[in-house]
């Protein structure tokens, strides 16, 4: 079981970014609550997204305790925090739980769950792309409830126009991910915690 908050701005993706986590969720078998605010999303406002993903055999046992009953995460709660803005930490960190993971699109050599995502996309020719490039680096440390091939193949089934790009985009955070990780740096995993 996995409680994920997805933090932005407006036009950074995040509801794709949920959207594509919560159909790699589905087709592994799990169950997925989402829920989503953004209001003013389209004039850069904040965004943020709930996802919750658990899998039959949690729902079985929730069923004899506390079930998730609303897709909205409770504040200490979360598992993970995927923020796609510097400030997302600051806005929305307070639903993480003791020991949670912050996976933060912000430049800071110095924090081994921080990347310059923005950078790399724009790096690749593609600006809008750091949504996919940080949810790779997300996968590719072992925070997410999937394996990194997972977000990839169901990327790949959303298919589009800049599909190529968005496959660029997403390896290039989850090659960075496998590049600290061989250098042993070190990152705590969200995992499947509780």
């Amino acid at each position: 079981m996995q409680q994920i908050i997805i933090s932005g701005v407006g036009g950074q993706g995040i509801l794709f970014v949920t959207r594509l986590l919560a159909e790699t969720a589905l087709e592994m078998g799990f169950s997925v609550l989402i829920s989503e605010t953004h209001g003013m999303a389209q004039r850069g406002g904040n965004v943020i997204s709930h996802l919750k993903v658990s899998s039959l055999a949690d729902d079985a046992v929730a069923s004899t305790s506390r079930p998730f009953v609303s897709p909205l995460i409770r504040p200490g709660r979360a598992d993970l925090l995927l923020a796609m803005h510097p400030d997302g930490e600051t806005a929305h960190g307070f639903y993480l739980k003791d020991g949670g993971v912050t996976i933060s699109n912000r430049p800071d050599p110095s924090n081994p769950s921080a990347l310059d995502a923005g950078r790399m996309a724009l790096d690749l020719g593609s600006p809008v792309s750091a949504n996919l490039v940080l949810l790779g680096f997300a996968a590719g440390s072992g925070a997410l409830f999937c394996p990194p091939e997972q977000v990839r193949a169901t990327l790949e089934r959303f298919g589009g126009r800049r599909i190529e790009l968005s496959l660029k985009a997403y390896e290039a955070g989850w090659d960075e991910a496998r590049r600290r990780l061989a250098g042993g740096v070190p990152h705590s995993s969200g995992g499947s915690a509780a």
